[in-house]
């Protein structure tokens, strides 16, 4: 098919089509008998050619550019037209070039479809945007890039204008889409203008976005906003030149402020829930010649109806609390930013002062308030710091990790509180939960609570997991070196009734041998599962664990592993798992990681189970899964009937020493009579007693039974000097004043002779041999003897007697 184009001299319309770059054309434009790449044709001109191939539009673009002078004649104002007609299908661009006085502004209006500004590099749905260039001078300042449907009403212009509208091959579009009108000067770089109606937002950027507003120049946004509707601006890209001169800033004119304009760094939060319509302006400022740097600025416009819970206000109490911060955020904050065309919900601090994320720090308090038809889709992460600096001063303290009710009783869901432990070295962390105690998270045990917490145990050079726990278990308190940090993460609704509840503390303690020490005291309702720490990825090299498992005194603990061996291989050194009873002679159980682990046992009393690595070769981990249950002691029946048997032999035992006791209670005590016709030392053995009887103890009588016969001794002593003896018999004759002196040493049948000793003297010192006698005397009463019995022991034995008893040998 052939096309002619014929451009009028008046309209000063130049048309070139051009090969796409990049692209290696098979396609030829065909004038008259000539074919060329490329045909461009003048004002005036009449041109008809024809493309060599079916499909041109792959391979050519065409530009329609019309020159427009109002400096030196009349502007053509009012809507402009795409002109000229009938123009082959291809991709084309439309360029409209207005030189004009800076003395005079340009108003470029679009209708019936407004604009919306995109980023560099963004397309637009429909692939037709509008892209705008400010000429002042020979400067020429992008002013943007815009797609149809969106809020941008006008755009004023100081001075020349490039406008351009680009269109796909197929694009409909048979109007240009705005109007250019003459309007004073405007004193600035351009005003744009966007009428935002209902619930919507508008995302804008700054001329020669993201590259540098110009140096020292001014420009303003204008927003129309109905009077019943709340505006927030947010900022959210921005960076800053470096000034020689003035300062670069924003200015706010509110209708009705006291205080207009309203000046802000660019650092600053914005205004927010503003009433009604509003200016904003960006003041650039004189740069520094060497290094201007970039001044820039991305932002958003916000309007929303009045939230029934704005005039709503909380109180925030964090005044007690020291070293916190608290962030008030939508949900996914910071990875996941929600699209700017979503409603948005913003945390004010007062009614001007909102944004989309709240940072409250401890030690002051706040009254903030909530623009957001679904708190639902706000968070709350809180961070607190404890540290110990002298140990004196801390290691009595207890902290509590629960988190504050400043922040619990807010409408808002707790997504995450988390403690950062700070000890100093060789003084270790202690985590406790006296009433609650903690369960491990293992795929065997799964937690189904509300919240839970993930410790770490971190140094510079390596980082301990110790796991993930949860309320509701067995573990008592947790013993970590190092610094810790502890992260309450929450799920679901539940957390709100179940934070009354906490008791999670921690305290400083003195150091500690192991990496992390375990305390455990097992349910006897079900199962404790205990895993080594850093989950997955295995206890890091040389680290040592340890559990310390309770048991009570009335029950018994049964251990078992999850796996018969510990599945590693060391490069360098042993690995080892260590079992020991806390139990005099208890043998300690222990296995190196190439022996198999221990069958499952009972254990009566309390118990260490450690873990400790060697550095393990490749692709090996250790992690190591153990269960200890807990039951009451069972006694078995054997056992029972021996106890039983055993207490009644015991007991007739005791009931026949009690018979004989009370038997020679009753009986007359035995008393020694003194017979002054006994010769009491032996014949030739004279002066053996070397003091007078009133100076020794020989005198002192022992206590004899009458059935004792010391005839028979004397005959077996062999001794050639026998003194004269006969069998004793009561004595009812008068009695001496002196008793006699005890029998001699040869007598004393206990003693046992070895046939090859031969018969040594009789000693010639007695004062080694002690004798214990009793005396009776008449005048005393019966009971004061039975009492002196009670107090003294058994008087009624003999000497002999307890001598033979004793088993003593002389």
């Amino acid at each position: 098919a052939s096309f002619t184009i014929s451009l009028r001299a008046v309209d000063n319309i130049t048309v070139l089509i051009k090969q796409r770059p990049a692209i290696l054309s098979i396609c030829q434009i065909r004038v008259k008998n000539a074919s060329r790449p490329e045909l461009k044709i003048k004002p005036g001109e009449n041109v008809t050619f024809t493309f060599t191939c079916h499909t041109p539009e792959k391979y050519f673009t065409m530009e329609i550019q019309k020159n427009i002078d109002c400096v030196s004649g009349p502007c053509p104002f009012g809507e402009v037209h795409l002109y000229p007609l009938a123009l082959p299908h291809l991709n084309r661009t439309f360029i409209w070039d207005v030189k004009a006085s800076t003395k005079a502004g340009l108003e470029l209006k679009f209708s019936p479809s407004w604009l919306r500004q995109i980023e560099p590099g963004e397309i637009c749905p429909d692939f037709a945007s509008y892209h705008i260039n400010s000429c002042i001078d020979t400067a020429t300042v992008n002013i943007g890039t815009f797609c149809q449907n969106g809020s941008i009403s006008r755009v004023k212009l100081l001075g020349g204008v490039v406008m351009s509208l680009h269109l796909p091959w197929n694009s409909p579009l048979t109007t240009s889409g705005f109007s250019i009108a003459n309007r004073a000067s405007i004193k600035r770089l351009c005003i744009i203008e966007s009428i935002l109606k209902g619930e919507s937002s508008v995302t804008l950027m700054s001329p020669n976005y993201p590259l540098g507003f110009p140096e020292d120049e001014l420009m303003t946004w204008q927003f129309v906003v109905p009077a019943n509707m709340r505006a927030s601006v947010f900022f959210h890209n921005y960076s800053l030149s470096n000034c020689e001169r003035k300062e670069e800033r924003v200015e706010y004119y509110i209708p009705g402020s006291p205080s207009n304009p309203e000046v802000f760094k660019l650092s600053d939060s914005q205004p927010a829930n503003i009433a009604g319509s509003f200016n904003l302006s960006l003041q650039g400022c004189d740069q520094d010649a060497q290094n201007p740097g970039i001044l820039r600025l991305l932002f958003q416009v916000v309007v929303q109806l009045p939230q029934i819970n704005e005039n709503v206000t909380h109180l925030v109490d964090l005044s007690k609390d020291w070293n916190m911060t608290v962030t008030i955020h939508f949900e996914g904050w910071p990875v996941h930013v929600p699209p700017m065309s979503e409603p948005i919900c913003l945390i004010c601090k007062d009614p001007r002062a909102c944004d989309r994320v709240l940072t409250l720090v401890s030690g002051a308090v706040y009254k903030i308030s909530f623009l957001c038809k679904d708190l639902s889709r706000l968070r709350i992460s809180a961070e607190k710091g404890i540290s110990c600096v002298d140990f004196r001063l801390c290691q009595r303290k207890i902290y509590s990790l629960s988190v504050p009710k400043a922040i619990t009783q807010l409408p808002i869901r707790l997504h995450k509180f988390i403690w950062k432990l700070l000890a100093p070295d060789m003084i270790n962390i202690e985590i406790t939960s006296p009433f609650l105690k903690l369960q491990q998270h293992v795929p065997e045990q799964r937690c189904n609570t509300s919240y839970s917490y993930s410790i770490v145990s971190a140094t510079p050079a390596k980082e301990l997991n110790v796991g993930v726990f949860c309320p509701g278990g067995s573990i008592e308190k947790i013993q970590m070196r190092n610094n810790i940090t502890i992260s309450l993460k929450t799920f679901g609704k539940g957390f709100f009734h179940e934070s009354e509840h906490q008791d999670l503390q921690m305290s400083f303690v003195p150091h500690i041998k192991d990496e992390c020490t375990f305390t455990v005291r097992p349910d006897s309702k079900a199962k404790v599962y205990l895993q080594t720490p850093n989950g997955p990825y295995g206890l890091p090299p040389y680290v040592s664990i340890s559990w310390y498992i309770i048991v009570p005194s009335k029950k018994v603990a049964h251990l078992g592993f999850s796996k018969d061996r510990m599945g590693i291989a060391c490069e360098t050194g042993r690995a080892y798992l260590n079992i020991k009873e806390e139990a005099s002679g208890a043998e300690e159980i222990v296995r190196r990681e190439d022996e198999r682990l221990p069958e499952p046992r009972n254990m009566y009393h309390d118990f260490w189970v450690n873990i400790s690595n060697c550095k393990p070769v490749d692709k090996t981990q250790l992690t190591l899964l153990f269960w200890v249950t807990s039951a009451e002691k069972q006694i078995d029946l054997g056992v029972m009937l021996t106890v039983v048997a055993g207490a009644g032999v015991l007991a007739a035992i005791g009931l026949t020493v009690c018979c004989v006791k009370k038997k020679k209670k009753s009986q007359n005590p035995m008393v020694g009579i003194y017979n002054d016709n006994v010769n009491t030392q032996a014949p030739g053995k004279q002066g053996m007693f070397t003091k007078g009887r009133k100076n020794n103890e020989s005198h002192v009588y022992a206590v004899i039974d009458d059935a004792v016969v010391y005839g028979h001794l004397l005959k077996e002593s062999n001794g050639s000097n026998t003194p004269e003896v006969d069998v004793y018999q009561p004595f009812g004759g008068p009695m001496g004043s002196l008793p006699p002196s005890p029998p001699p040493f040869s007598f004393r049948k206990d003693i046992k002779r070895s046939p090859n000793t031969e018969e040594s003297a009789p000693p010639v010192d007695t004062k080694q041999d002690t004798y214990i006698f009793a005396h009776q005397k008449s005048e005393r009463p019966e009971n004061s003897q039975e009492t002196n019995e009670s107090s003294n022991g058994d008087t009624s034995m003999s000497l002999l007697e307890n001598k033979e008893q004793d088993g003593l040998v002389e």
